[in-house]
């Protein structure tokens, strides 16, 4: 009997095979865009406009990464970039939580007022014009600050962050309370300690949105020393336009063509480094985070 119930039918057998054929299809969709880059970058780019660079690399070469790692230009954009991302990981972190707390708790007058007027947020924006006059008269024009905070926190966040710390038992708050401890108190003390899954997803939401970033930078920075990673990536892709140390020592046109290639394709791989490096240590809380709300009792 247990045989008998155990035995697959051939239609559920077709059924399995035709979701991993998809879904492994997909999966090539999305992979294999990412591996061309990688084998582009140090494959030599004659071979890839011949069409003979496909599943494995071609007159394999390393030039393209020593010209980038040997730009000062690279690294100051590392370095704003990580500045840049920290700030905004910091900041939109605490202010996220400082909106998600409140509006979690049923004890909250006037919660209902204030979610409104963040969903709202979720619709309707002041437009890119007034966006910019607001940061020209703030005096941000060509700093950090008109980078970091336009966008600093998120009202799809914060409603991430609500349903979290509603999961939370009230009990605990109200034994809590019942020996003296302070809202404050709770909150640094019981609720932070245990929000490491949706702090791991705001962390993350926060650096790779200011990370990938590019379009603030573009218009509110003039100094070059202040560009983004993302920024020089975009001059590079876009514009064509290499800095002076990367095209240094190269006199022949087709030479500076052939270097330009492989620079664009090796900035990619460098500019992704991080948030590869950084996805792993997070991982464990963002599985925990993103499954918020999705099973109940």
């Amino acid at each position: 009997m247990n045989n008998m119930g155990n035995r697959r039918s051939k239609g559920d057998i077709a059924f399995d095979v035709f979701n991993y054929t998809v879904l492994g299809g997909f999966t090539l969709l999305i992979l294999y865009p990412l591996y061309f880059i990688v084998i582009a970058s140090i494959s030599d780019p004659n071979a890839i406009y011949a069409g003979d660079v496909w599943f494995w690399p071609k007159d394999i070469t390393l030039e393209g990464y020593q010209r980038i790692l040997s730009d000062n230009q690279i690294w100051i954009g590392y370095r704003n970039s990580l500045l840049y991302a920290s700030l905004a990981a910091v900041i939109s972190v605490s202010l996220t939580i400082m909106a998600a707390y409140p509006l979690s708790r049923k004890d909250f007058v006037g919660r209902n007022f204030f979610m409104v007027f963040f969903l709202i947020t979720l619709f309707f924006n002041g437009g890119l014009i007034p966006t910019y006059l607001v940061v020209k008269q703030l005096n941000l024009i060509d700093s950090i600050w008109a980078v970091v905070l336009p966008n600093v926190v998120d009202a799809f966040v914060i409603i991430i962050a609500r349903t979290f710390f509603a999961s939370l038992p009230d009990e605990m708050r109200e034994a809590a309370s019942i020996d003296g401890c302070t809202n404050t108190r709770f909150l640094w003390s019981f609720v932070i300690p245990l929000s490491k899954p949706i702090i791991a997803v705001l962390v993350l939401f926060a650096v790779v949105k200011q990370w990938n970033g590019f379009f603030d930078a573009l218009i509110y920075l003039k100094s070059a020393d202040k560009y983004p990673l993302q920024l020089i990536l975009r001059n590079i892709l876009i514009e064509s336009q290499p800095s002076g140390n990367m095209m240094a020592n190269i006199d022949n046109l087709v030479a500076q063509q052939r270097i330009t290639e492989l620079i664009k394709y090796g900035v990619i791989i460098v500019a992704a480094i991080p948030l590869l490096i950084l996805y792993p240590f997070l991982q464990r809380f963002f599985v925990k985070g993103v499954m918020i709300g999705s099973v109940k009792g």
